[in-house]
């Protein structure tokens, strides 16, 4: 059979191990997640012990998150040129001894570096991660396989989250990072055997035996190989961050950027701010992480949903409503409740538009950017849109130390989802993206 082998997977039916591959991506995501917040659910410890007012508070809180940005755009390059498994494995080595040196921390300085460090892996494996998760996937699921990758980010934080809560009621803050550097070393295995190279990158790269690979991996998954590769275009495209600025796909990246950076300065003040908010309402620690782990729940929720509503209802669509909700209900969660059972609630509400926010702006990257820029592309605006995910919660540490009230500051973040939707009025259609992307 001598056809592309790209389009077997996308008009093919999606088979066991094709499915196997997008659940272990979705794993690593769920892993990242918890190493992300593991920072929020050790912060009431770190603030006691070593007395941290909230404004330096909300700069550790963010060090893994400008990690992330960086790691995103520059490694997100790395996997478009030397492959997304590999990318894969070198990240998670990077995160899990970062997981493990957090845990040696003994001041806020050498924490952040730490923090820092560890923010460059999760920020690769979530560039390659999206592209992974596209290519395994056919075209009529690819949405909805994006988005429940997406969902895996909150799925891990309930899981890790339940067991940090567990841990912090017996054992210190350090437990939580050695639970995730425990965790993370775990999926290097499994990383290895189970998650093969996309069979887009080998097709587009090339490298020594693509086609002996490409066939290896279409008959480990159950699709018929190919005798040859398809031919190559006569000029090939250079890969680089100039190619996200040529033709159709300047508009795409700047629109997409944008509309990320603002929403993620919202989602992050939500996340990270949720245990120190319920903590000095008067909560103890451990009934601080069990309200973040509720938001969570809440984010998973709306990962589903949205990625089921994928099926009938464009993603752009979904992604601007999801925006303006999570504006609304982080809003709703200033105005402070009652008892923690209603705060729960409330939290886990955010947590759904949020975090379903989050998981169509990730479809419509995967829509976007093609085969050779996909992991670069996802990564660049991952990266620069991380520069906001960096900033809620530092914006919202100096707002609070300012002496603003968690009403005020609520709203002010809030507008960051708010101004995110209006941008993507300007987005083209998703036919149009495709279409321009191609060019």
């Amino acid at each position: 059979m001598n056809e592309d082998p790209r389009e077997i997977l996308a008009n093919g039916r999606m088979r066991l191990l094709q499915v196997m591959a997008v659940a272990m991506c979705i794993l690593l995501i769920a892993l990242d997640g918890f190493d992300v917040l593991s920072i929020s659910f050790a912060s009431p410890g770190i603030a006691a012990d070593w007395g941290v007012d909230r404004a330096a508070l909300g700069i550790v809180l963010s060090m893994e998150l400008i990690g992330m940005a960086v790691g995103s755009v520059f490694i997100g390059g790395l996997a478009d040129r030397l492959g997304r498994r590999p990318v894969i494995l070198t990240c998670l080595v990077i995160v899990g001894v970062g997981m493990f040196l957090a845990a040696s921390a003994d001041n806020i300085v050498v924490l952040s570096v730490y923090r820092l460090a560890t923010g460059l892996g999760i920020g690769g494996i979530l560039a390659a991660t999206n592209a992974m998760v596209a290519e395994f996937s056919n075209a009529r699921r690819r949405d909805l396989c994006v988005t429940l990758m997406a969902g895996g980010y909150p799925l891990g934080a309930i899981i890790g989250g339940s067991l940090a809560s567990l841990l912090l009621t017996t054992y210190s803050w350090h437990s939580v990072f050695i639970l995730g550097g425990v965790m993370t070393l775990v999926f290097i295995p499994l990383v290895w055997f189970f998650l093969p190279e996309s069979v887009h990158y080998l097709t587009h790269k090339r490298p020594d035996r693509a086609l002996e690979r490409i066939n290896r991996t279409l008959k480990r998954l159950g699709h018929p190989t190919v005798t040859a590769l398809p031919p190559v275009d006569d000029e090939p495209v250079k890969v680089g961050i100039t190619r996200l600025f040529q033709g159709g796909l300047a508009r795409l990246t700047v629109l997409l950027t944008l509309a990320y950076f603002l929403h993620i300065m919202t989602f992050y003040f939500i996340l990270k701010w949720i245990p120190k908010i319920v903590v000095d309402m008067g909560f103890a620690p451990s009934s601080a992480g069990g309200v973040l782990v509720w938001a969570n729940v809440g984010g998973a929720l709306g990962a589903v949903f949205l990625g089921l509503l994928t099926q009938k209802i464009g993603v752009r669509i979904l992604c601007m409503v999801a925006l303006v909700l999570s504006a609304v209900m982080v809003t709703i969660f200033g105005r402070g409740q009652g008892d923690l059972n209603e705060l729960a609630l409330i939290a886990g509400a955010a947590g759904l538009c949020t975090n379903a926010g989050v998981v169509a702006l990730y479809a419509l990257f995967a829509r976007s950017f093609p085969t050779e820029v996909r992991a670069g592309g996802t990564g660049f605006v991952i990266g620069i849109g991380r520069g906001g995910a960096a900033l809620g919660p530092i914006v919202a540490g100096f707002l609070f130390e300012a002496g603003y009230g968690l009403e005020t500051v609520a709203i002010l973040m809030a507008l960051g989802s708010a101004i995110g939707a209006a941008v993507l009025l300007l987005l083209p259609s998703a036919r149009k993206a495709e279409g321009s992307s191609a060019a």
